[in-house]
């Protein structure tokens, strides 16, 4: 495989300064195994932190026979959903993402195209007030000014920062954020009633009736803590395939209104404890739901695409702020060393005091600081929402396969399989100039992307 085929003329463009190219980089270009080494990054999309392989493979078809054989070394791509971590993969987990949020919604990926006549909302959860925090006000089309008397930039790092740190509640906060997950939890058990009263059935009888399904993804906001913005739809019984009661009994305002009950009806309560008593945890009062539009439909803000969109940008990304959820805490002393605000230490801080106390032990909060103790999976799903992500890599595997075949002159239809065994060597490169090479594919492999359409808004 030629330099040519993986762009390094636009490479070597990039990384020339003034006519000479750095020797770093040079020497890189220079080496004998350089096409093999780039061929190798090209595999991993230019992973920034790749884990090196060495082993061998076969490609064996459905009689046993072996059609095929590599053996030498690999990267593999980390694949680290944090776009902060590796951009490549970051990219990658959104592209899976867009597309197993919107099969949900249009149907694709073994999902049926009627679920686009569903009852669909895209719901987004808060958390609390836990002390007043700096602030862009947004009125009457403008950005108005903070209660400190200042009007914030976007830019500004103290956004999301208490006005009085002495006084914030920053136990509160953690202990919160520790719960998220058994507050949703308790949240859809909440719909789920609700929703039986509305149709005026037994709660035991809904899943006669229809079936609540779910995607959600968890958001850090400016302030550290986390929010949820779910796409919510009512199937039949059966799931996506049969359909759901009529809208003249369940329509997208009456799921509206169940949600914002049941949001105000959660209540987790913490274990009694002699530093900070009990804590009575509920969602904040800032719940927001609005209608997504069946096809071709006008007048609605939300569309399959764009929640699609949204929820995989959001899948991928921190603040500014959070940078901090990329390390993690080893002890007291080492938060003090971490490269993030005072507010975001502060709460690491409170969720490693809390987490020494035995009526907390089983949050794990310490093994959580790192995150501002938030445990839970940042992407998660109903079982019959859509299709899975084991599901989306099996399908991509099966079309690399179906093209090693093609390469092989095998008949479709005929079975071809791949049998390895491989060790781990190592991760990442072995010196920055590969790093920063890597780097610069990175950004040609995301920008073909882009070029030739595939990221459909869920890609970067």
């Amino acid at each position: 495989m030629g330099a040519a085929d993986l762009g390094f003329r636009e490479l070597v463009t990039a990384f020339t300064e003034s006519g000479r190219l750095d020797p770093a980089l040079a020497h890189v270009l220079a080496r004998n195994d350089f096409d093999t080494w780039a061929g190798k990054v090209k595999a991993a999309r230019g992973c920034a932190k790749p884990v090196r392989m060495t082993g061998a493979s076969s490609l064996v078809d459905g009689a046993g026979n072996v059609v095929g054989e590599f053996s030498g070394s690999v990267f593999v791509p980390c694949k680290n959903r944090r776009a902060s971590v590796c951009e490549s993969c970051s990219a990658h987990y959104a592209h899976d993402t867009f597309h197993l949020i919107r099969a949900g919604l249009s149907g694709g990926k073994g999902v049926p195209d009627t679920v686009d006549s569903h009852v669909r909302v895209f719901a987004t959860l808060t958390a609390p007030s836990f002390g007043k925090v700096h602030s862009r006000p947004f009125r009457g089309g403008v950005f108005r000014r903070c209660s400190c008397g200042v009007r914030h930039s976007e830019y500004d790092d103290v956004v999301g920062t208490p006005l009085d740190p002495d006084t914030y509640d920053y136990t509160g906060a953690v202990l919160w954020q520790a719960h998220a997950g058994e507050l949703w939890r308790r949240f859809t058990i909440a719909v789920n009633r609700k929703l039986a009263r509305a149709l005026g059935v037994r709660a035991a009888e809904l899943r006669d009736v229809l079936r609540l399904s779910y995607a959600k993804v968890a958001e850090y906001q400016r302030r550290g803590l986390i929010h949820f913005h779910a796409v919510v739809r009512i199937d039949g019984p059966d799931g996506p395939d049969g359909p759901p009661p009529p809208s003249t009994f369940l329509d997208a305002d009456v799921l509206t209104a169940v949600i914002e009950d049941a949001a105000a009806s959660v209540v987790v309560r913490t274990p009694e404890s002699p530093a900070v008593g009990v804590r009575s945890l509920v969602w904040g009062d800032q719940v927001d739901v609005a209608t997504i539009a069946p096809a071709g439909e006008d007048g609605h803000a939300w569309r399959d695409q764009g929640v699609a969109g949204y929820v995989a940008k959001y899948a991928t990304k921190g603040t500014r702020l959070t940078e901090g959820t990329d390390f993690r805490v080893r002890s007291a002393e080492h938060i003090e060393e971490l490269p993030v605000s005072e507010h975001h230490k502060q709460l690491m801080r409170t969720a490693w005091a809390l987490g020494g106390l035995v009526e907390f032990e089983e949050l794990n909060l310490r093994k959580w600081a790192h995150m501002l103790g938030f445990r839970g999976h940042f992407l998660t799903k109903s079982r019959r929402y859509s299709t899975t992500f084991t599901a989306i890599r099996r399908t991509r595997t099966e079309y690399r396969l179906d093209q090693e075949r093609e390469a092989l002159g095998i008949a479709d239809g005929h079975t071809l399989h791949a049998v390895g065994e491989w060790a781990m060597t190592g991760i990442g490169y072995h010196n920055d100039a590969e790093r920063r090479l890597a780097a610069v594919f990175a950004e040609l492999h995301l920008a073909r992307r882009k070029l030739d359409g595939q990221d459909e808004g869920g890609g970067s």
